[in-house]
């Protein structure tokens, strides 16, 4: 089996290109460089050279707050291309697992979102990627999409990459404590979406680590770890503020926890809890960093 994997040099994509070297699966790794995304009429066309096995499409616009400026560009990314990759995979008679957002959602919910609740998008990334959502299933209704949240890993961007840089620079960090979601781990992620792989599941799943969190917990617990595991760290203290008082082009969704109930039925194996996670790649980048 091979396995094709877009966005490869981004946070989620690196980290499965990584998964599948060490496990010696036979893959293809494509990032921008090779393949640009902003012009869906080449995508097609070369995913189905391709003819993998498996196509895993993390290649995304995911710049929240810039996206209310590129608007075109977001959209074009998100939904025409994440189509264009979709009507590649249907060529070469592939599979497909297309990487999506909590962002869909529109946070007026107190309890988990099920795959079946209805979305709502705060802004045009969560829109972009919805609507991507929706241009596959009508390419390839059978198509296998998997909704996560709060992403951070070795690779990239990412929120506790951050606050490390923060806390390693001031005394005191002010965080926004009305947002609620799940943090998620590339590591977790990319082994769900092998086992996932596997099964040959189709449809919407959902994932994230276990427990929930709002920004302030999670930087409170990053830079607790941060300090366990050798980091430098002069931040004394982090103060919760309100949504209100860290304005950001983008609105973001207040609650946007996703029910796992679907996916856990079809792991073997308990889901860890994010801030066992978080400890476990903070280690694991003090001992790349010493």
């Amino acid at each position: 089996m091979t396995i094709l994997v877009t966005g490869a040099k981004g946070q989620l994509g690196r980290e499965a290109v990584l998964a599948l070297q060490a496990d010696g699966e036979a893959f293809i790794s494509i990032g921008r460089d090779e393949l640009d995304f902003s012009q869906p009429a080449q995508v097609a066309e070369a995913i189905a050279d391709y003819s993998a096995d498996w196509v895993i499409n993390c290649a995304a616009y995911t710049q929240v707050d810039k996206a209310e400026e590129e608007r075109e560009l977001a959209f074009t990314v998100n939904r025409d291309a994440a189509r264009a990759v979709a009507e590649g995979v249907k060529r070469s008679g592939g599979h497909l697992l297309h990487v999506s957002t909590d962002f869909i959602f529109g946070g007026e919910q107190s309890r988990p979102y099920k795959e079946s609740d209805a979305t709502n998008p705060l802004g045009v990334y969560g829109q972009s990627k919805l609507e991507g959502e929706q241009a596959i299933r009508e390419v390839l209704p059978e198509a296998l999409i998997l909704r996560t949240a709060w992403v951070y890993g070795a690779h990239g961007h990412n929120f506790v990459k951050t606050i490390l840089r923060l806390a390693a620079e001031r005394e005191e960090l002010r965080v926004v404590d009305d947002q609620i979601g799940a943090p998620s781990w590339t590591s977790d992620i990319v082994k769900a979406m092998r086992v996932l792989i596997k099964n040959e599941a189709t449809g919407t799943y959902q994932f994230s680590n276990e427990g929930v969190a709002s920004w302030y917990d999670f930087a409170m617990e990053i830079v607790a770890g941060a300090k366990r595991a050798g980091f430098p760290v002069v931040a004394e203290t982090i103060r919760p503020i309100p949504t209100e008082d860290f304005p950001l082009p983008a609105k973001r969704p207040a609650y946007s926890v996703m029910s796992k109930v679907k996916i856990r039925g079809m792991l073997d194996y308990q889901i860890p809890h994010w801030r066992e996670s978080l400890y476990r790649m903070l280690k694991q980048q003090s001992g790349s960093q010493a």
